[in-house]
């Protein structure tokens, strides 16, 4: 039945022994009726010491459902083999036409292979948020993260315990300056402190922002606990609340929705494993290390170099902090110079319009490109199944979960959804989700 339905024309020509026309997708194949009225492939394996199945295989259209079954079948039976080995069973009967195209198509919708190996969804980069294109005083929009922790001495004395320390990085969504704070537990008047410190150095901000409660912290057990805790709501977020600074929280579980500060982790890192190694370091000896990271940082070129004798120097963060890289040498002193027709206020502000104008002119147009995720995916869907990705589990272990909610960004794609699983409902970026391939 399958093959009159879609031989039919080649069928008839053979019945009434005639030549299959040019235009015939079999005519390469040479098929024949055999005994009992079924097509099979007449071929050039006659006289080879196989059987007479895998010399004359059955002929099979490619998008019939029978056939899907058939390789579905073979798949099953083969432990879920590949693409080639399914290939090769289905071949020791069937002749598929374009085999190998219909059983990737039948493999890729499999779900047990799909929950070994899972594809992740991507979507399309979305625009940069308003602080990071908008020139503002330094740090107004500040992103904040944690590293470590760090091994340290307590005390002078050789013999003194070791103790824990965490390094909290503040870095400006606007120039990409760093500050750098010490701290030396994981309690929120701690961190409120070290919040405190650089507020009274770096001005006082309008917005916060940093990675979920899940994962602000990485791995660290005694930080995650502390901002899952109530005393940090109640300490922190309303204290901020009155000075009218808003907390802004990144989705679970998507570090690159906050690559700014985790790139500002990984340069602090850089330099203090290079600098300590195993060594261990007091308080203050950490903090004046610290303190000396943050001023490489914030002399490192934020625009690229020109390659014009006469250019002036790289744009650098320090130049919105101090006029200069932090880094650089004191300049002579020039206060016998007569002045020109600028008071020293003007001056100044002129330089500070120079900078956020090199700002604009050299920096700002690099974040134009998407250097990834720059093609257009399909979106996520409501009532979709799909597997909840998860670190240090092996994929068979991944959590079942439906969509509930989709919530697009301005740009109207979405790159967060509401998942509603055994455990309760969360939300998570799409990068953590694998859509199950369910026709």
């Amino acid at each position: 039945m399958t093959q009159l339905e879609a031989f039919s024309k080649d069928i008839h020509y053979l019945t009434n022994h005639k030549t299959l026309p040019k235009t015939s997708k079999l005519i390469t194949l040479q098929p024949f009726i055999d005994k009992n009225g079924l097509l099979r492939v007449g071929g050039r394996l006659k006289h080879a010491s196989i059987a007479y199945e895998q010399k004359h295989q059955l002929l099979l259209p490619k998008d019939h459902h029978v056939t899907k079954l058939i390789i579905q079948s073979y798949h099953i039976s083969h432990l879920h083999a590949g693409c080639q080995a399914t290939t090769v069973a289905t071949r020791q009967r069937y002749w598929i036409l374009s085999c190998r195209d219909i059983v990737r198509q039948i493999i890729f919708k499999c779900v047990r292979c799909f929950r070994v190996n899972p594809r992740f969804e991507n979507q399309l980069m979305g625009n940069l948020p308003e602080p990071r294109v908008t020139p503002s005083r330094p740090f107004t929009h500040t992103g904040i993260d944690y590293a470590g922790p760090i091994l340290i001495k307590d005390g002078f004395k050789r013999t003194n315990r070791k103790i824990k320390c965490y390094i909290a990085i503040f870095i400006c969504l606007s120039t990409r300056a760093v500050h750098i704070e010490l701290v030396c537990d994981c309690t929120s008047a701690t961190f409120l402190n070290a919040l405190k410190r650089f507020m009274s150095r770096r001005g006082n901000v309008s917005n916060l922002y940093s990675d979920n409660a899940t994962n602000f912290v990485g791995a660290n057990r005694e930080l995650a606990k502390l901002f899952k805790t109530n005393d940090f709501q109640t300490n922190i977020i309303n204290s901020l609340a009155d000075q009218q600074i808003n907390w802004h929280f990144i989705p679970p579980r998507a570090p690159h929705m906050g690559g700014l500060w985790e790139a500002a982790v990984k340069s602090t890192k850089f330099h203090v494993k290079r600098v300590i190694g195993e060594t261990l370091l007091n308080y203050e000896e950490l903090y004046t290390l610290l303190s000396m990271i943050e001023a490489c940082l914030n002399s490192r070129p934020i625009t690229p170099l020109s390659s014009d004798p006469s250019d002036l120097k790289a744009l650098t963060p320090g130049h919105f902090l101090i006029g200069d890289a932090l880094t650089a040498p004191p300049e002579p002193d020039v206060s016998d110079l007569p002045s020109n027709r600028l008071s020293r206020y003007q001056l100044l502000e002129k330089m500070r319009q120079h900078f956020w104008k090199r700002w604009s002119e050299e920096y700002l147009h690099q974040l134009q490109q998407r250097t990834k995720w720059n093609t257009i995916t399909q979106q996520p869907q409501v009532d979709s199944l799909v597997l909840l990705r998860e670190d240090n589990i092996p994929a068979l272990q991944w959590i079942l979960g439906r969509i509930t909610t989709l919530h697009p960004g301005t740009d109207g794609f979405t790159r967060v959804v509401t998942v509603k699983t055994v455990r309760g409902v969360v939300k998570r970026p799409v990068t953590k989700v694998c859509v199950l391939p369910l026709c």
